[in-house]
């Protein structure tokens, strides 16, 4: 018998997709393990691309991998389960992620997010008996029936949703060859993100500055100057780096973008990137003062497309991309079933008006004077943050604007 492929696609922006109010504290520890697993994947992402941009929706990975998790069974299922710290059929995981979903949709937010998954399914493989209803409970999500015979006309339904989700910012996901005749499911997810800054940069502030790239060399790019107060603090790495983080709210005040970078422009940006976790973003915020200060922080545009096999093998995720040992038996036993691409695309852009995007292993130290001035004239980190949860939306290096 031919091997039939599952396609995991992930489309990021991203989403969380899930249900009703279980305690408060439950919604919190899945949020943070939802954090954490797509903070991972970032991590090994970042490893690879060295001294590249990237740009990257922790929630888009979680989120679309969650979903997987009932389609599969066996061996394939407990990598995801170990991976992931979180298993969806556990009781109250699945509402307290739809009431994650709840809390990034809600109006008080003030910014725009609109998240949205979908499963595409081939439209004449015999699923096991249960699967949709009790997927639906799960997810709130029903399942799209589309013919992958008609290779393209299944492409361009699959990226039409993708485009009228994300307002445009990404329209081709999927690539020409990314489905075939064999594919029989894709898992999308979507988030459009547009954040007005609380306090706005004046257009008239911005000039070009050099840029200290991680190679020694310089580049000329516009950035954006403010003075005002912000919240920030400092932190030191296990082996004694020091980095500044400095908070730009949006005007919801329950988003804000996190700002990082080494304080020495020699120490390498991986110094802070490999040692993330959602708890040590939740110390970053808990550790702020708010002082006055000339922020200077370049305009930057990014878009990056990952394929996210490598990553998702590195954390113990290798069975389901085998064709021999994978298990989706929990979804339909008509063929053999294997994941032949997961990939992610993420678009973000940030200006003086804001964005558009579709243990502790530090301690808070004071060792030195803060600085009156913070300029970002060295690679930094970004992370774009639901604060009330925790939840990461974006995050992302900027090696050269």
């Amino acid at each position: 018998m031919q091997m039939s492929p599952v396609f995991a696609s992930l489309a990021l922006g991203l989403a969380l997709i899930f249900g009703e109010g279980y305690a408060l504290h439950h919604q919190s520890q899945v949020a943070q393990l939802a954090t954490d697993f797509g903070v991972k994947v970032f991590q090994q992402v970042a490893q690879a691309s060295k001294d590249r941009n990237v740009v990257f929706s922790p929630y888009g990975v979680a989120s679309v991998l969650a979903m997987m998790q009932p389609t599969t069974r066996g061996e394939t299922r407990q990598q995801i389960h170990a991976a992931m710290q979180f298993e969806i059929e556990e009781k109250g995981v699945a509402p307290a992620l739809r009431q994650l979903y709840k809390e990034l949709m809600g109006p008080w937010n003030k910014d725009e997010i609109s998240i949205a998954d979908a499963i595409f399914v081939q439209r004449d493989l015999k699923l096991v008996q249960g699967f949709m209803p009790h997927f639906f409970r799960l997810f709130q999500t029903t399942v799209k029936q589309v013919d992958f015979s008609e290779v393209e006309r299944a492409r361009f339904i699959i990226n039409d949703w993708v485009k009228r989700h994300t307002k445009g910012m990404i329209s081709d996901l999927l690539g020409e060859g990314a489905v075939d005749q064999l594919t029989r499911l894709v898992l999308v997810n979507a988030l459009y993100f547009n954040g007005h800054w609380k306090t706005p940069f004046p257009e008239q502030s911005t000039h070009h500055r050099l840029f200290h790239k991680s190679d020694g060399s310089t580049v000329s790019v516009p950035m954006m100057a403010q003075t005002n107060k912000f919240n920030y603090t400092e932190f030191s790495t296990p082996d004694g780096h020091y980095y500044d983080i400095l908070e730009l709210p949006y005007h919801g005040d329950t988003l804000s973008m996190f700002i990082a970078a080494p304080y020495e422009k020699e120490v390498p940006l991986s110094a802070l990137t490999n040692i993330l976790d959602a708890q040590l973003i939740s110390q970053w915020k808990g550790n702020m003062t708010c002082l006055p200060r000339l922020l200077v922080l370049p305009k930057f545009s990014l878009e990056s497309e990952v394929d996210l096999r490598r990553p998702l093998e590195n954390l113990g995720m290798t069975n389901m991309f085998s064709p021999s040992q994978a298990d989706f038996s929990s979804f339909s036993d008509q063929e053999p079933l294997y994941v032949s691409q997961a990939l992610q695309k993420v678009k973000i852009k940030v200006n003086e008006k804001g964005t558009v995007a579709s243990s502790s292993t530090a301690i808070t130290v004071s060792a030195r004077m803060a600085p009156e001035e913070i300029i970002m004239d060295r690679p930094f980190l970004f992370v774009v943050r639901h604060n009330p949860t925790g939840t990461v939306l974006f995050m992302g290096q900027v090696m050269e604007p």
